[in-house]
């Protein structure tokens, strides 16, 4: 039976992992952004099954898309 403690090649944090972080980061914006997108339809289609205006209910997703962006967009890193 191997020994679980026997030191082998592996040695801890010397393996490359830029694939894994930009997946990482692909996932983190694919969700954030999904998010707002679905948030600003479920908005949409509430507001126009509930007040049966168009315009008020495009004009209120709208609004909250553009905050969304502004809100969630990617932040200048300091240097």
């Amino acid at each position: 039976m191997a020994d679980p403690h026997a030191s082998g090649d592996y040695q801890r944090g010397t393996q490359e992992i830029s694939e894994q972080v930009s997946t990482f980061h692909l996932v983190m914006m694919l969700t954030k952004w999904g998010s707002l997108g679905t948030v600003a339809v479920i908005l949409f289609t509430t507001l126009i099954l509930s007040t049966g205006n168009f315009f008020t209910s495009f004009f209120s997703a709208i609004v909250l898309v553009v905050l969304g962006v502004f809100l969630l967009r990617e932040k200048k890193k300091a240097h």
